[in-house]
């Protein structure tokens, strides 16, 4: 990997160099970024890769300890290189970390560390595009492809009393394992897979109490039924309508998961697929539906705000833990990146993604900022292919 120094050396000769000279920045160094560099090379584009931490994977090197992917090692490897086998079936978080360091370390990619890209616009000439970076740099590429990934900034709700709570209070993205909550009383707010998940992590860690609190309830799903993975359904229905999804979904559902509903957790009247094109993916199951059966996590309503060191929930009853977790989401933070191009949504995601580029920024490419239901990392692995792709016969027509 390159340092970076690497992003403003100059040529070693005095002419200005092409368009078709000038390199594709990617921007994140992690699987999106690092597939489509690899798919692009393999279409013969040269690729570099900015990537804003020292080091590949820096989201995934942040998660919490017990982070297993929710998808199968064979469906979740990218372009060029397999998952070992040694990994087990639902990979750690540690071995996705080797596993991204091995693949740019493999394919020998041009990544420069240290780089942050704060603003892409076009570059004075009108086809290429520029790219600001940390230390003043100005970057000249041919195209940009945007891999900063899903879960970019951590967002905590602003609730009434928030900055006056003199309680514990953090962000699920700076929990790391239960050891420093064991014997405490603890509140997750958010029942994402995150939130899920972190709480079963407490209750096996040892913390005395563990509450979970949901504004509306989740699908939850069962990672694995009977060998056969949630993940490979996602993939067989996702490009069926979404009516017929859901009601697929609603029997098996209530055949693979109990009623939780004298626990607080009632059935979704809205269908799966449904809250998926919402932007609510199914918790996967990896415990929570015994500790909720069993009492070990008790689930409550809403956070509404803070008051007089306690926790006013949406029900209007006040409790007061020891630690409050935030498993509240991320933004994709893209609007100071690229807002100004007019190529987000009123959600602040991007209008197009994979293969295709936006008519207004044509060589503007994204990838990663989608939650399907069929994977992220098989899907990111599918954008690479679209993207290399794209970008070669973009670059042929105009040799052509």
């Amino acid at each position: 990997m390159a340092d970076s120094s690497d992003a403003t050396r100059p040529p070693t000769h005095h002419a200005v160099p092409s368009h078709e000279d000038r390199p594709v920045y990617v921007i994140g160094g992690g699987p999106g970024g690092l597939s489509a560099a690899y798919a692009m090379r393999a279409q013969g584009v040269r690729a570099v890769v900015l990537e804003r931490s020292e080091h590949v994977g820096a989201s995934w090197r942040r998660h919490y300890d017990r982070l297993h992917l929710h998808t199968t090692r064979r469906l979740s490897s990218l372009p060029g290189l397999a998952m070992p086998r040694s990994f087990g079936r639902w990979v750690s978080r540690d071995n996705v970390v080797r596993y991204l360091e091995k693949y740019a370390e493999h394919h020998e990619l041009e990544v420069v560390t240290g780089v942050e890209v704060s603003r892409v616009e076009p570059a004075a000439d009108g086809t290429d595009w520029l790219l600001r970076a940390t230390g003043g740099r100005e970057l000249t590429g041919s195209a940009v492809v945007v891999a900063t990934g899903y879960n970019h900034t951590p967002h905590v709700p602003d609730w009434p009393g928030r900055d006056a709570y003199s309680g514990e209070l953090l962000h699920a993205g700076q929990y790391r394992n239960a050891a420093p909550y064991a014997g405490r009383d603890v509140l997750v707010v958010g029942i994402g897979n995150t939130g899920a998940e972190i709480a079963v992590d407490l209750v096996e860690g040892g913390a005395s109490r563990v509450r979970l609190s949901v504004r509306t309830a989740p699908h939850i799903l069962r990672r694995s039924t009977a060998g056969w993975p949630a993940q490979r359904t996602g993939i067989l229905v996702r490009r069926l309508p979404v009516a017929w999804v859901d009601r697929l979904a609603g029997p098996v559902g209530k055949i693979s998961v109990p009623d939780l509903s004298a626990h607080g957790l009632p059935r979704p009247d809205t269908g799966l697929y449904s809250r998926v094109n919402e932007g609510s993916v199914p918790v996967q199951d990896v415990g929570l539906i015994d500790a909720v059966r069993q009492g070990k996590v008790e689930i409550v309503a809403a956070v509404d705000g803070f008051e007089d060191g306690k926790v006013v929930l949406a029900n209007g009853d006040r409790i007061g833990p020891d630690v409050v977790i935030a498993a509240t989401g991320y933004r994709r933070a893209l609007e100071d990146l690229v807002g100004h191009l007019g190529v987000l949504d009123e959600r602040g995601r991007p209008v197009v993604h994979g293969g295709h580029t936006p008519k207004n920024a044509p060589g503007l490419y994204f990838t990663g900022f989608t939650n399907p239901i069929s994977g992220m990392l098989r899907e990111l692995a599918l954008d690479a292919q679209r993207i290399a792709k794209a970008m070669a016969k973009a670059k042929a027509s105009e040799r052509g």
